[in-house]
C-alpha cells in the first residue's frame, strides 16, 4: 500500500479518535462536577449513591464498561443493536468512566479551599451559588489542572479501546494495515500521531495553567 493511502486511512481513524476525545471531555467536565457535588452533599443518600458510582467506575476496567454499555440494553431489555450505533455507546461509556475520575479530582480541589473564603464571601453578601462559581471554582480549576492533564492524556490513549465494540479508530486501522502488510510502519506512524496529539494537549494545558496563575 502506498504511503499516501496508508496516511489517509490513519487520518480517518484519527478523526474518529479526536471525536471520541472531544465529545468525552465536553460531557465529562460538567457531569464530573455534578458527581463531585453529589459526593460532597450533606444528604447521605445522594452522597452514598455518588460514592458507589465512583467506586464502580474506578474499580472496573473501561473495556468491560464499554461492553456492558453497548450489549447491556440488548441482553437486559431486548433492544435491537441496529438502532444503537457503537460510537454512541463509546461516548456514553467514556463519559461515565472519566466522570468518576474527574469527580474525585474536583472533590479534592474543592476540599482544599480554606473555609475562611466561604465565610468571607458570606460577609460580603454573596449567595452560595455566587460564592462557588465566582470565588471557589476559579481557584479549584487552577489547582486541578495538573491532575486533569494526566487524565486527559490517558484519555487520548484510551480511545484505542473503542475497538472492542468495532469502532474504527486510529489504532484499529493501524493494526489492520500492519497485519495486511506484515509491517510495523502503520503502528509506528500511529504511535507518532498519539505522541503529537498528547504533546499538543500538554502544551495547551500548560498555557491554561499559566493563565490561571492569578489564583495562586
Amino acid at each position: 500500500m502506498p504511503l499516501s493511502n496508508m496516511l489517509l486511512q490513519l487520518a480517518r481513524g484519527l478523526l474518529t479518535s479526536v471525536n471520541i476525545f472531544f465529545l468525552t471531555l465536553l460531557f465529562t467536565f460538567p457531569f464530573g462536577l455534578l458527581v463531585a457535588l453529589a459526593r460532597m452533599h450533606k444528604n447521605p443518600i445522594l452522597s452514598n449513591i455518588a460514592r458507589i458510582y465512583i467506586s464502580i467506575m474506578r474499580g472496573t476496567p473501561l473495556m468491560l464498561q464499554l461492553l456492558i454499555v453497548y450489549f447491556g440494553p440488548y441482553y437486559v431489555f431486548g433492544w435491537s443493536l441496529k438502532n444503537y450505533p457503537p460510537f454512541v455507546a463509546v461516548i456514553i461509556a467514556f463519559v461515565l468512566n472519566y466522570s468518576a475520575y474527574f469527580a474525585e479530582i474536583y472533590r479534592g480541589g474543592i476540599a482544599s479551599i480554606p473555609v475562611g473564603q466561604y465565610e468571607a464571601a458570606t460577609v460580603l453578601g454573596y449567595s452560595k451559588q455566587q460564592t462557588f462559581f465566582k470565588i471557589i471554582l476559579p481557584q479549584v480549576v487552577k489547582r486541578i489542572v495538573p491532575p486533569i492533564t494526566n487524565e486527559i492524556i490517558t484519555l487520548v490513549k484510551d480511545t484505542s479501546l473503542a475497538q472492542v465494540i468495532s469502532v474504527m479508530e486510529m489504532f484499529t486501522i493501524a493494526k489492520q494495515i500492519a497485519n495486511a502488510q506484515s509491517s510495523m510502519v502503520a503502528l509506528v506512524v500511529a504511535g507518532v500521531f498519539y505522541y503529537v496529539f498528547n504533546f499538543l494537549v500538554a502544551v495547551v494545558m500548560e498555557q491554561i495553567e499559566k493563565k490561571l496563575d492569578y489564583y495562586r
